[in-house]
């Protein structure tokens, strides 16, 4: 596959700097990472396109801007520990990565889950754990997290995710119902004292309970 490196240039600077993200350790990472590697074949084309793309399973891999106004809301630093639950193709662990935090994501297809760590283990990204599972249990064994990243839109948040996050630790979620989604960031001050930041409108998949039945045997 021919590296894209000026089409990612492209992309971090038409459809993420001129959008007001600021976060270098995000710029840099999006700049790096091969886009086009965690999409289908045959839409690897579009990969740079300024919107969201079919995997599979019903999912889709989040529009470059919205991937970066969530990451960048996660504040990180190198060694942070990093839950994502909704992982889909591996592209977001992949960036969280690149950026040097240790990443625990959980994906409830394993139809996506597979190709995904395969995915990324032949691209490097040793520091990425995925497993399929109910992401709205978390991860206890690997909590406490600095910081979580659910790319699916729930009613709410769920409780498990709250406490696996340490104090200080930063959560970014998308809430709502279709049509009325709004992405959230959510700082840990307490037990049960939460610090919570409107970032504006989204669109994601809902957040469901359980193991992708499809996946099933």
């Amino acid at each position: 596959m021919p590296d894209r490196a000026e089409d990612r240039a492209r992309m971090v600077a038409a459809q993420l700097i001129a959008r007001g993200i600021g976060d270098a350790a995000v710029l840099d990472a999006m700049g790096r990472v091969p886009r086009e590697a965690f999409v289908p074949a045959d839409l690897a084309v579009e990969a740079y396109g300024d919107g969201p793309l079919p995997i599979g399973a019903g999912q889709t891999i989040s529009q470059p801007y919205v991937l970066a106004l969530m990451v960048e809301a996660l504040a990180l630093r190198p060694g942070d520990r990093v839950l994502e639950v909704g992982s889909g193709c591996g592209y977001a662990a992949a960036v969280m990565a690149r950026m040097g935090a240790q990443v625990f994501a959980i994906e409830r297809h394993a139809a996506l889950a597979e190709p995904a760590r395969t995915r990324l283990a032949a691209l490097g990204f040793a520091s990425v754990h995925l497993r399929v599972g109910d992401g709205q249990v978390g991860w206890p064994e690997a909590a406490p997290f600095d910081a979580i990243l659910v790319s699916a839109a729930g009613s709410e948040v769920p409780r498990a995710l709250k406490d696996q996050l340490r104090d200080g630790g930063r959560l970014v979620i998308p809430a709502g119902p279709p049509g009325g989604q709004t992405l959230l960031r959510l700082i840990r001050r307490g037990p049960d004292r939460f610090e919570t930041r409107d970032l504006g409108p989204v669109s994601f998949v809902p957040l469901l309970r359980g193991v992708g039945t499809a996946d099933v045997p």
